[in-house]
């Protein structure tokens, strides 16, 4: 859980996924997981860089507030010279990361925005960005806990999901979107049985959901992502739970690679699904799914586990890193201001300007 107590004049931040003390940032090395628990130590703005393009840290709010941090630390590099200039370039730098997780960007625009409204001498226009970042961080925690008791209340007492991907605390700041609506329904005393695919190819199910599904105490069955559908055929599954990395205007939600295909077995076997998502995962500037860009990544994740070769030598190779959901096929889309229902045309646009009826 989050700390926060007096470090000179900063808070330290200090969570699973990530301890910030105003000068470095160690993120936990989700790559390494669950055999290794280790930190990665960033005290610069290119390793704060790295680690989010080599998914050191993964998961849309973690990549934002990550981000966040990184932007500090890019203020502390150039604190000699805090110009405009300097700056974008540290923005420029963070954003080119990973294209399609919208907190990314929602992040960065959030501090070069405070940057730009500031005046003073460098240690205060620092120690104000360190402020933002920490607001960031501890409303990414408030967020998830209110998604999580909005989001436990379409659940029956006793519930059988399928989770995809990973959406616990490891993808966030703390406690987690997906997760967390799992977390909160054990909270309020119910049962929660999970199926957690293995999510690949750089198996985010079976590495982190299932360890964290674990410590939270909740009976946890791994399955490989093509055992979903016969699941849901032959066992009670309740509802199928994911993330997201955007959502656009019409409520198309891009997320990891095969929800698409989750959404559509839900549909076919009446299983409810659901998206657990904040606010800041909302871009309006993008009408629908179509517009929404995907990142492809390295062909080795595909022809490799852990540097071992799993496949032949030249095989051409497609690997996308996220589908995109249509929103026909979403039964609820569960936010920090509540649950929106479809049909979702204009209610998403209404409830991210705070006007939701």
């Amino acid at each position: 859980m989050r700390l926060s107590c007096k470090r000179g004049e900063y808070k330290l931040i200090s969570t699973l996924t990530m301890k910030w003390d105003g000068r470095s940032l160690s993120l936990i090395d989700q790559r390494k997981l669950p055999q290794v628990e280790e930190y990665v130590k960033c005290e610069s703005s290119d390793c704060v860089a790295a680690a989010i393009k080599d998914m050191v840290v993964r998961g849309a709010p973690a990549i934002g507030a990550t981000a966040a941090f990184g932007y500090v630390i890019g203020a502390i590099e150039n604190k000699d010279d805090l110009r405009e200039e300097k700056m974008n370039k540290i923005k420029e730098k963070l954003a080119k990361t990973r294209p399609t997780a919208v907190n990314l960007f929602w992040a960065l625009e959030r501090m070069h925005s405070k940057f730009l409204s500031l005046k003073g001498d460098p240690a205060y226009v620092v120690k104000s960005l360190n402020d933002e970042a920490e607001r960031i961080a501890n409303e990414d925690i408030a967020v998830n806990k209110k998604m999580g008791e909005y989001g436990q209340t379409l659940l029956p007492s006793s519930a059988t999901v399928i989770t995809h991907c990973n959406a616990g605390a490891l993808a966030t700041v703390d406690y987690g979107t997906a997760i967390g609506m799992i977390h909160a329904a054990l909270d309020h005393g119910k049962t929660i049985n999970a199926y957690v695919d293995e999510t690949r190819p750089y198996l985010q199910g079976s590495r982190l959901t299932a360890w964290e599904l674990m410590k939270l105490g909740v009976k946890t069955t791994l399955i490989c992502d093509n055992m979903a559908g016969w699941v849901m055929k032959t066992r009670k599954v309740d509802a199928v739970i994911v993330g997201a990395d955007r959502i656009a205007a019409n409520g198309d939600v891009a997320n990891k690679i095969g929800t698409y295909s989750l959404s559509l077995l839900a549909k076919r076997h009446n299983v409810k699904f659901y998206v657990v998502a904040p606010i800041s995962t909302i871009d309006l500037k993008i009408k629908n799914g179509s517009e929404i860009p995907i990142e492809e990544r390295s062909h080795d994740e595909v022809t490799s586990i852990k540097g071992i070769r799993i496949a032949p030598e030249g095989v051409g190779v497609y690997n996308p890193a996220f589908d995109v959901t249509d929103a026909s096929l979403v039964d609820a889309i569960i936010t920090e201001r509540g649950i929106i229902l479809p049909p979702y045309d204009g209610k998403i646009e209404k409830i991210v300007k705070g006007v939701m009826d």
